[in-house]
């Protein structure tokens, strides 16, 4: 079975204010650290691409894998695409996913 190549890219990083001033720890940061706006990565055979945040990961690999075998979402307006979301409630990060 062949599977697409997914392009990840990072369009957001998301500040929660108030939140974060109320629940994080005075070390953390207040935006996510792991990643810049703007890199991109690409999973190759639906496989977590090399230097990408593992944490991340696991949040937007169904997407990934849903893309990768040739699945689309219907309320999306590009084929192909998808945004997908790191989970981390005071620190969350989109990004948008390509079939290439």
């Amino acid at each position: 079975m062949e599977f697409s190549d997914i392009k990840i890219t990072v369009i957001k990083k998301l500040e929660t204010g108030e939140i974060f001033e109320e629940y994080a720890a005075e070390e953390a940061q207040a935006t996510c650290d792991a990643v810049r706006l703007g890199d991109e990565f690409v999973s190759k055979a639906m496989g977590i691409p090399e230097g990408f945040c593992s944490w991340a990961w696991t949040d937007i690999q169904r997407d990934v894998v849903h893309l990768a075998l040739g699945g689309e979402f219907p309320w999306m307006k590009k084929k192909g695409t998808m945004i997908s979301c790191c989970t981390d409630g005071l620190r969350p990060v989109l990004f948008k996913l390509e079939r290439i």
